[in-house]
């Protein structure tokens, strides 16, 4: 079953546990990974209820509670945990983890619609990385192998060769070819420290304001971890600077978004990247809009693990095919581009 697509209200076990009123159940509209609720607790305060998806560990959120924590600290906005009536900072009921969140008002965007909201962007995750510079804090969610291409390349392989037998076989072995063609194109990264990081920075999961385009903080803090600053950036620029959105056939890499979007983040924390950093940003971008396509192109087959829309598309392994051309085409854009991203970054670094 795909747990983001049940429509079942919060077991009762789950409201008196977090003192929640019942009548103030709001479910809300997107969200594809973890089901989420506007509620409000007894004591009149407004949160966020979610049904936390079964792909991630419980003790994830001893990793938000001590990012959180810093970020506070450090005069950031962000979402934190809100214990339990007995402490915990999460529940486990009817075989499921839940968590409650403070509530930041805002809004999100599945894409980019202007470089003021993409320098915006920029500048949010920039101050984000900067917070946690000097957090110790060992990661419950280590993420081994998120961005280890070649596993992910391997496992495309493995479904064709498993998942023969599926209806849309043909279709998907064809994009696969594709993804398989252009991953030839993908090139070494440099060695660099890992950072801190957001581990999902898509468009999406920044809040803005409601009434202008200032980004107020990241949500959806699940996948924080450490790695090499170039995949974060990679996925962030892949996501921020496409237009379209992340399923669409006709997604394309836009540079005014891109340049506004890097301005934003070296303008906020100068000297914050090292120069080899940097220099990994057009190649890491390239890569991850390849790795996804291998990514929703194995799910294609599988059908286990990326949520779908229920409501524009007839199964998941169809919604999964619309994001493998989305980012294979992303990627290709991305790659007839490459000389312009870097003639960009050389700006955006020299003026620092």
């Amino acid at each position: 079953m795909n747990p983001a697509a049940t429509s079942e209200n919060p077991p009762d076990e789950v409201l008196a546990a977090y003192e929640i009123e019942p009548q103030s159940l709001e479910r809300a509209g997107t969200g594809l990974i973890n089901q989420t609720w506007f509620v409000r607790t007894s004591a009149g305060r407004r949160a966020v209820l979610q049904r936390v998806n079964p792909v991630f560990e419980p003790e994830i959120h001893e990793d938000i509670e001590a990012v959180t924590k810093h970020l506070l600290a450090k005069g950031l906005m962000t979402p934190v945990l809100l214990a339990s009536r007995v402490g915990e900072l999460w529940v486990e009921e009817a075989g499921a983890v839940w968590r409650l969140m403070s509530y930041v008002h805002g809004v999100s965007h599945d894409a980019l619609t202007s470089t003021a909201q993409a320098r915006e962007a920029g500048r949010a995750l920039a101050r984000f990385h900067e917070a946690l510079r000097d957090l110790e804090h060992e990661f419950r969610s280590a993420r081994l192998g998120v961005h280890d291409t070649d596993r992910h390349l391997r496992a495309l392989r493995e479904a064709l060769v498993e998942r023969g037998d599926h209806p849309s076989f043909a279709a998907i072995e064809t994009l696969a070819a594709e993804v398989f063609e252009v991953a030839a194109d993908i090139a070494s990264l440099p060695a660099v420290p890992d950072r801190i990081v957001h581990g999902d920075p898509k468009i999406s999961n920044i809040l803005f304001a409601p009434d202008d385009d200032r980004a107020l903080c990241l949500i959806d803090l699940d996948t924080l971890s450490r790695m090499p600053v170039a995949f974060e950036l990679g996925d962030a620029f892949r996501s921020w600077c496409n237009p379209k959105t992340e399923d669409a056939s006709s997604a394309t890499f836009s540079l005014s978004f891109f340049e506004a979007a890097i301005f934003g983040y070296a303008r906020q924390r100068p000297g914050l990247l090292e120069h080899a950093e940097w220099a990994s940003i057009p190649a890491a971008t390239f890569r991850i809009a390849v790795e996804l396509a291998a990514r929703f192109c194995a799910d294609a087959l599988h059908e286990r693990y990326f949520a779908w829309d229920a409501r524009r598309y007839a199964s998941a392994s169809a919604h999964n095919q619309a994001r493998t051309r989305g980012q294979l085409n992303l990627a290709r854009t991305i790659r007839g581009q490459h000389t312009a991203i870097e003639a960009i970054l050389a700006r955006a670094f020299s003026r620092r």
